[in-house]
């Protein structure tokens, strides 16, 4: 008789139905990825090796195989949620024990590690007190949440149009009268406590295409008021050669004194045409002590602080992790995976490297159950388990026949 067979339906159409209420429940989980039962045919053994006549007696669950297809990326807004666009896992560590999630729901914990909601860490590759970063071994990504140092202005960079038009001053340079001078600018420069200091420069034509330059520092003449350099330009209104002008400004704040450095004044673009003075570009690389703003997170994993001096650094890089067979993770619940010899070992890389994905700050990855499938698969197995139950009616209605026969 085929109980057997009928059962065994039972029990597959029973954890077919198991698989699918799972997906269900899990179709608002983050990173969460569908399973997909499978099954198998059972024989008997048979030493007589009769395969033509062989009658199964039934069927078996095989494998509930998780299916890692991409799920749909939704917009948080949150800088800390990271989805991944692509194949790979993020590589999380839980006192010394690896496992691996597509779940980006990540915050930072009092020390500044990067957590997900069970208090796994992030691991990555770090950056050092400059913010260069080395890939190395995986560590967990802590990130510094103190200021950054400043740094002294060691060059500056000034682009400037001179007034050809212009006339020689006849008396001699005097930082406090307009007239003897034709042109001025300014810009700030930092010292080695990161205080902002004025540097006013002085433009004054001496003869045709000859300019010398004074400057001041907080307001007091520099170089025993005299020019601390001179622009020479042809007849085209053009340097023909870079030139480089090294103000240094006395310090009496406690900082490194004198603040020297160099200021670069480029042949490209730096003029003298017949039309009102105009400066194009001032810049410099020092800046003051910066308060942590916030964080950003690239496509390439790269964590970058933002400053509120408006500076940026690299903090570290998430690592991703990508697997021959997926499929062959062992699941651990809560949205992570370990790996098994299934699996193979993991392929560890920066985003984007080989066959990592993408990352997408600020967004997380759906779970990729379809509920219209799932419910469509749901009355399959509905269908099939009853036929199954049908089965064992019959088979009871054939044997109560059996049982009356006189």
């Amino acid at each position: 008789m085929s109980f057997e067979q009928a059962l065994s339906g039972l029990n597959a159409a029973s954890q077919n139905l198991d698989t699918i209420g799972n997906n269900v429940a899990n179709a608002s989980t983050v990173g969460f990825k569908e399973g997909r039962a499978e099954f198998a045919d059972v024989f008997a053994s048979s030493m007589a090796g009769g395969s033509g006549t062989q009658i199964g007696i039934g069927t078996r669950l095989a494998a509930v195989s998780p299916q890692f297809t991409q799920g749909n990326i939704t917009s948080t807004g949150n800088p800390m949620d990271v989805a991944i666009n692509g194949s790979g896992f993020f590589r999380l560590a839980t006192g010394g024990v690896i496992s691996y999630s597509r779940d980006g729901q990540f915050s930072l914990d009092k020390n500044g590690f990067v957590v997900n909601s069970t208090g796994a860490q992030l691991t990555g590759y770090p950056a050092n007190a400059s913010g260069t970063i080395s890939p190395s071994t995986p560590v967990a990504l802590q990130l510094s949440l103190g200021n950054i140092p400043p740094k002294a202005t060691a060059n500056a960079i000034l682009s400037l149009n001179l007034d050809s038009r212009s006339t020689a001053p006849v008396a001699a340079f005097n930082v406090t009268d307009p007239t003897t001078y034709n042109s001025s600018t300014a810009l700030t420069v930092y010292d080695s406590q990161g205080n902002s200091h004025t540097l006013s420069l002085y433009f004054r034509t001496t003869a045709a295409n000859t300019w010398s330059v004074y400057a001041a520092g907080d307001g007091t003449i520099l170089n025993a008021g005299n020019a601390i350099g001179t622009l020479n330009f042809g007849t085209s209104g053009t340097m023909a050669n870079d030139v480089t002008l090294n103000p240094s400004i006395p310090l009496t704040n406690g900082a490194t004194s004198p603040l020297t450095f160099a200021l670069l004044l480029p042949a490209a673009s730096t003029s003298q045409y017949g039309v009102s003075f105009a400066v194009s570009n001032n810049s410099q690389n020092g800046y003051t002590t910066g308060q942590l703003a916030g964080f950003s997170i690239g496509p390439d994993g790269v964590v970058q602080g933002r400053y509120s001096n408006g500076q940026t650094r690299d903090q570290g890089q998430i690592a991703l992790a990508n697997f021959i067979n997926p499929q062959g993770l062992v699941a651990l619940g809560g949205n992570q995976w370990a790996e098994s010899s299934s699996s193979g070992q993991p392929l560890v890389g920066a985003p984007s490297a080989g066959t990592n994905g993408v990352l997408q700050a600020g967004a997380l990855e759906s779970s990729n159950v379809d509920i219209t499938t799932e419910l469509v698969d749901m009355i399959t197995a509905q269908r099939i388990y009853q036929a199954n139950a049908e089965t064992i009616k019959t088979e009871d209605q054939v044997q109560q026949t059996l049982m009356t026969l006189r």
